[in-house]
């Protein structure tokens, strides 16, 4: 089907852009914390309030959203998301206090690039039901390195302007761009055709030595309703593993600015270019290549299995990170090596999900699934900025995040693994689902 193949990659173009359009309130946000301490007299506590409204509003309306987006397609509620998300930055360019900037750059930046970001998800996991983990991975890598197109550009124009200027340019930028990009989505009305999927005949369905899966996610599972998954230990397990994931890297995200001062690194000149704006922009491109990469890998090798290569990954490298943060150049890298274990949780978890749950709710579904990254953005920005001030250093903070990166990855092996593995057997064996022990490749 060249034409279906064709238009399949185009919606992925689009939803590419529109992820690269909403990525920078979340991405750049540390370089406001700063300006808009002195500008508005707040703590650094009080401002990262507004990172976490951001993403707990995000996150805890996604189900709502992805319901609405099913009902009205991807189309006009993109388009409202590319609106509501530049008008919060040209709002929150005339905030003149830290409530003010709480509705703007918080509540609404969190409506907008939540229907946004739930929306393309959904979208990818539904035209790409053959390569769904490289399909989620790809846009999420939008979000990822979206803003190293604007790290610079803002960092600059808050110093030569004000960040005002900066927030007020960039909000119209966001704005015009998202909406047009969003009129080239549409639904997808089909399933593309796996042809490794097909059952010659009925006693395929009967699970058999080879078929006692070896790869859970080759698998398409029946369509369970939001209700049905939240009544599944699957769905908690994948969540608490989610909330702490997401608390690891929103931590660094949210917090990296005020860390990099108190490391003695915020002045430093590294390669000729200032270090902090240098590590961003490193982050970004690390933060998007990872999560096509380990979609990917996650097709091949299991979902699961990558989990725990990719969760490990990051223990070590904060850990290092940590043990290394007198060193500039050492600092720059590892905090590459840091998001490239930390942003393929975009591509790994929604596959996961779809891949247990079906797509025909995928939207809504992973809306519940992504509130975990609400309560990642509350735990790793006040709290953890509550928790410095009351140790007075980053090391503990370090040691939590550290945890949790371990945490999760033997959770993935140990637990998730022959969880999924009992699960799609038992619901394989009832005959309600039918699909191929290898992964399907197109």
């Amino acid at each position: 089907m060249p034409k279906t193949n064709g238009s399949r990659w185009i919606q992925l173009l689009l939803g590419l852009v529109c992820m690269i359009v909403i990525s920078s309130p979340q991405y750049v946000w540390t370089l406001f914390t700063q300006p808009l301490m002195a500008s508005l007299r707040a703590s650094l506590a009080e401002v990262q309030i507004t990172f976490s409204i951001l993403i707990v509003v995000q996150t805890f309306l996604a189900p709502c959203q992805g319901f609405l987006i099913d009902r009205f397609g991807p189309r006009l509620l993109l388009s409202v998301g590319g609106v509501v998300t530049g008008s919060s930055w040209i709002l929150a360019a005339r905030a003149a206090s830290v409530p003010q900037l709480y509705l703007t750059y918080g509540l609404l930046g969190g409506i907008g690039t939540g229907i946004v970001y739930v929306g393309v998800i959904s979208h990818m996991v539904q035209w790409f039901p053959d390569r769904r983990g490289f399909a989620t991975g790809i846009v999420a890598a939008g979000y990822g390195i979206g803003a190293i197109l604007t790290t610079f550009p803002i960092s600059e124009a808050i110093k030569s302007a004000s960040y005002q200027q900066a927030l007020f340019r960039f909000g119209v930028v966001f704005a015009a761009v998202g909406v047009i990009a969003a009129q080239g989505l549409r639904a997808a009305q089909f399933q593309i055709p796996n042809p490794k999927s097909q059952i010659p005949n009925p006693e395929s369905q009967i699970p058999g030595p080879e078929s006692r899966i070896p790869n859970p996610e080759s698998r398409v599972p029946t369509d369970y309703t939001p209700l049905d998954m939240l009544r599944t230990p699957i769905f908690w397990l994948m969540f608490g593993m989610m909330t702490m994931m997401s608390t690891a890297g929103l931590m660094v995200i949210s917090q990296m600015a005020a860390f990099t001062r108190d490391f003695g690194m915020a002045d430093v000149i590294v390669f000729g270019l200032p270090l902090l704006p240098l590590a961003l922009s490193l982050d970004r491109i690390t933060n998007g290549l990872t999560r096509p990469f380990f979609g990917w890998l996650s097709d091949r090798i299991g979902r699961e299995n990558t989990m725990v290569i990719a969760f490990t990954l990051e223990g070590v490298a904060m850990t290092t990170w940590l043990f290394t943060r007198s060193n500039p150049t050492v600092f720059v890298v590892m905090s590459g090596i840091v998001f490239f274990g930390w942003g393929e949780i975009f591509s790994l978890f929604p596959s996961t999900l779809t891949d247990t749950y079906g797509t025909r709710h995928a939207t809504t579904n992973y809306g519940f699934l992504y509130m975990a990254q609400g309560i990642g953005s509350v735990l790793g920005g006040p709290v953890a900025a509550v928790m410095h001030d009351a140790y007075g250093s980053w090391t503990p903070v370090f040691a939590v995040i550290i945890a949790m990166n371990f945490a999760t990855a033997l959770l993935a092996g140990l637990a998730l693994k022959p969880m999924r593995t009992r699960w799609l057997g038992k619901v394989s064996a009832s005959g309600t689902i039918a699909a191929p022990a290898i992964p399907a490749r197109s």
